[in-house]
């Protein structure tokens, strides 16, 4: 997750990202940590006869290295396959990434090799109003009312840390609601606490509900709960975890309003 870097915190301080917008996030959390966890062909057998393409989202994209990274690696495309290869990379997967920062999405838009299958935007996820207006109008683009798959890659206590306990709730509600599958990677406790100690390093008072949070613990397992017991989603597999501890669950929706319903119905 991330947000815009003009709240006086220096750009260059460790800590000044209180909604996670670190401007080199992926030298110190590398691309490759979590995709080699994925298996090859994932998606054909997530989707084995659904129309193509496919439809992602991924939530909380900062400057986009890991968001190109799981374009390439589950379409199975070499590091120096790029803009050539986009239109027939496009034609099995468009990709729409998110972040509240809009410096991170200049970035991304900036670097990105899949132009015309990656799209980047700024976005607040938590922001009712803008989100649902520019979702529908993307979704609409391809006569979708909702992704096949979301990645949402160490976002979670962003949300938590900001929005509080009913926040990471409605969050959680509202990706599953729009997704066939979900591949989550909560951010684990001690990353909650290290997040609040970097700030009043800075001087800086905690996060406005980091007292007061009762979800709190093993997150990953917190987070299986609501998924599985408030959004209609079933755990179908841990993809193990990162050498920071961070583990990637894959969640599949229950419901029967996906198309993601679309691509679910073919499949069973």
């Amino acid at each position: 997750m991330a947000a815009p870097m003009s709240e006086g915190f220096p750009a260059s301080e460790p800590g000044a990202a209180p909604y996670g917008n670190f401007p080199n996030y992926s030298r110190f959390h590398p691309p490759e940590g979590r995709v080699s966890l994925l298996p090859g062909g994932l998606l054909r057998s997530l989707f084995p006869a659904a129309a193509r393409p496919l439809l992602g989202l991924d939530v909380g994209c900062n400057s986009g290295e890991l968001s190109v990274a799981l374009y390439r690696h589950l379409l199975g495309l070499q590091e120096s396959e790029g803009s050539l290869d986009q239109p027939a990379a496009g034609k099995e997967l468009n990709l729409l990434c998110c972040d509240i920062d809009p410096v991170l999405i200049e970035r991304a838009q900036r670097c990105s090799p899949f132009p015309a299958s990656i799209s980047f935007a700024s976005l607040d996820i938590m922001d009712s109003g803008a989100r649902e207006p520019f979702l529908s109008s993307y979704l609409g683009r391809f006569g979708r009312s909702a992704f096949d798959i979301i990645f949402c890659m160490s976002v979670t206590m962003w949300i938590h840390l900001n929005h509080g306990d009913s926040g990471l709730r409605e969050f959680l509600s509202f990706l599953s609601s729009l997704c066939g599958y979900l591949l989550i990677e909560p951010q684990p406790w001690k990353c909650y606490r290290a997040a609040a100690r970097r700030l009043r390093k800075l001087g800086r008072n905690d996060f406005d509900h980091f007292r007061s949070l009762e979800i709190k613990g093993d997150m990953a397992e917190r987070i299986t709960q609501i998924l599985t017991k408030d959004c209609a989603m079933e755990l179908v597999c841990c993809f193990g975890s990162t050498s920071w501890d961070r583990s990637l669950l894959l969640f599949k929706s229950n419901g029967s309003n996906h198309e993601g319903g679309e691509s679910s119905e073919q499949e069973q």
